[in-house]
């Protein structure tokens, strides 16, 4: 849809609204809670038709009507579904190497480019109205229910369970069938391009919801018909190496895309629900450039402690916070660094996400006994320097890991714990003594990442009363302004914090309206000083432990991310949203 400043120009350009008549409707549409476009229509202002060949004009490109057209078979599945839902694109005719497109927004550059690199054509862009779209993208649909109607016929119900050997066999010639290879290459496509880290396929009771996870948040991306989910199911079990006619219990599997281009593996993993089997892909690019620690976000006095920590021959380093918080790019990026000829690494991980050079990586399997546990006493004896645990979860891998810190070897790992603090007593819950936590343990990273804001939509504004209420009850003030302006975040802490500019993203195309574009993490570093380790010995809580480590200077995750919200790299809303407990 238009946007409003879009919508003005038309308007007053052509003499339809003044400038005061507009601010009104805008205005009115505002306090109803109402899309302006269509707040516009509903009181006869103009008609979505006529608003869209003037906008044609505006935008100097032809208005297409495709009621009035024969839309070509080929030219409409140049673009896959997906795509063409997401962004309200149809492809309309295809001549020779001509390619003509009917869109709603002809300043999406980013997927034209998209487009014009996965069909090899030069597209022809002409403008429409989103009633029109609407009708045309059904077209996709008929043409699904069409192929797939005799798999329909045959009887595959989305309430079975139990198929027949015959069935079966329907099944898997079904996930060989271009219509659903087709789908299926266009939504591991599709999640490529857009980023998204892991791919959700949700069966509902008359549809299938398609959902991709992008810098950390879901996002519907396309709603399919549901007759066409057990042929995605069975060619991505297919894909998987899984079996097709296993339909009550859990599965997982993995496969890989290589190519020029891309170089992804695919993490599946399938489970029975009401309506159907509900599918979730997690993307792994192999090729994925490793980061530097400067990149990653340390704030100067954290990023001097993590260089002195990892440069010690032994010890432990942990790496503590929620599944998707980016643990694992933060050891392979410190593994990177230590990857020299002079030393011999190795790593037992679930999975191995990333592949490294002169790295020896080794993959648990639970099935066969091959553990976190039993892998790290294997690797205990190839001679290692340094070693990584994917995860330390039981207490036979936290004694094994406090054994080869002890004798030499330095170690990493990661624990599933809130913040840096709480680490400490986790690991004598797990039976570790006291005195070897204190002389084994070196350095304990937390972490979260917090989305960043779109370079291209920033803007600056002061917090409102709510934000400052939320932000009291999780932070001391005062000592906060104290630390803001000890970093050289601000000036003066004389002002107080309604007086600190913040940054926003209004949203745009570039970051698809959301504000935010990429991600970057939010640290505290607690580093082993004589003090905590006493600490550690007399058996103080966690409390205790961080009153020390925050007077020795540790930052913690709130004010971390406080620190990038005044600098404008994330918002205040965004780092509260991912610090909250």
């Amino acid at each position: 849809m238009l946007n409003e400043q879009q919508l003005k120009s038309i308007l007053l350009d052509n003499k339809i609204l003044s400038e005061e008549d507009f601010k009104k409707i805008a205005q009115e549409a505002k306090e109803n809670g109402k899309n302006l476009e269509i707040y516009l229509e509903e009181k006869r202002i103009i008609e979505e038709k006529g608003l869209y060949e003037k906008a044609a004009n505006f935008f100097n490109v032809p208005f297409v009507n495709l009621k009035d057209i024969t839309i070509k078979k080929e030219a409409l599945f140049s673009i896959p579904e997906p795509i063409a839902i997401a962004h309200s694109i149809i492809a309309f005719d295809l001549v020779e190497k001509n390619l003509s497109l009917a869109v709603l927004d002809p300043e999406d550059l980013e997927i034209f480019e998209f487009i014009r690199k996965k069909t090899g054509y030069d597209l022809k862009i002409n403008l429409t109205a989103p009633e029109i779209i609407n009708d045309s993208l059904k077209q996709y649909r008929q043409s699904s229910k069409t192929e797939l109607s005799s798999f329909t016929e045959q009887g595959a119900g989305d309430d079975k369970i139990s198929f027949s050997a015959e069935k079966e066999e329907n099944l898997e010639n079904l996930a060989k069938d271009l219509p659903i290879v087709s789908i299926v290459n266009d939504l591991l496509e599709y999640a490529l391009f857009k980023d998204a880290s892991d791919i959700h396929i949700e069966p509902e009771e008359k549809d299938v919801i398609v959902r991709y996870r992008i810098d950390g948040i879901l996002n519907p991306v396309m709603t399919l018909e549901k007759s066409v989910h057990p042929g995605i199911v069975a060619r991505i079990k297919i894909l998987s190496n899984l079996k097709v006619d296993e339909h009550r219990l859990p599965q997982d599997g993995r496969f890989k895309l290589n190519s020029e281009k891309y170089h992804v593996s695919f993490r599946v993993s399938i489970i029975p629900a009401f309506d159907g089997e509900k599918i979730v892909i997690r993307l792994l690019n192999e090729r994925a450039q490793i980061l530097s620690l400067e990149s990653l976000g340390f704030q100067p006095d954290s990023l001097e402690a993590v260089k002195r920590n990892i440069s010690k021959p032994h010890g432990m380093l942990l790496v503590t916070g929620p599944t998707g918080s980016g643990k694992t790019t933060t050891l392979y990026t410190i593994l990177s660094i230590l990857n020299t000829p002079r030393v011999n690494i190795s790593t037992i991980e679930d999975p191995i996400e990333y592949r490294m050079p002169h790295v020896n990586q080794s993959q648990i399997n639970s099935k066969i006994g091959f553990t976190f546990d039993s892998g790290l006493r294997a690797l205990l004896r190839q001679d290692p320097n340094i070693i990584m645990v994917g995860e330390i979860r039981d207490e036979e891998t936290a004694k094994t890991a406090v054994h080869a810190a002890m004798t030499g070897h330095l170690l990493l790992s990661t624990l599933h714990t809130n913040d840096a603090a709480t680490t400490l007593p986790r690991l004598s819950q797990m039976g570790i003594p006291a005195f070897l936590i204190a002389s084994t343990t070196n350095l304990i990273i937390s972490q979260r990442l917090v989305r960043k804001i779109c370079p291209f939509c920033k803007e600056s504004y002061k917090l409102s009363k709510i934000t400052l209420e939320d932000l009291e009850k999780q932070l001391d003030i005062s000592g906060l302004l104290n630390k803001l302006e000890k970093v050289g975040a601000i000036k003066s802490s004389k002002g107080g914090v309604e007086t600190i500019s913040f940054y926003r993203g209004k949203g745009c195309k570039k970051c698809n309206n959301t504000g935010y574009k990429g991600r970057i993490g939010v640290y505290e570093v607690l580093e082993m000083t004589p003090i905590i380790s006493d600490l550690i010995l007399k058996n103080c809580d966690a409390g205790e432990i961080e009153k020390e480590a925050i007077k020795q200077g540790m930052l913690k995750l709130v004010e971390d991310g406080v620190i990038k919200a005044v600098n404008g790299v994330t918002s205040i809303e965004e780092v509260l949203r991912v610090t909250k407990e």
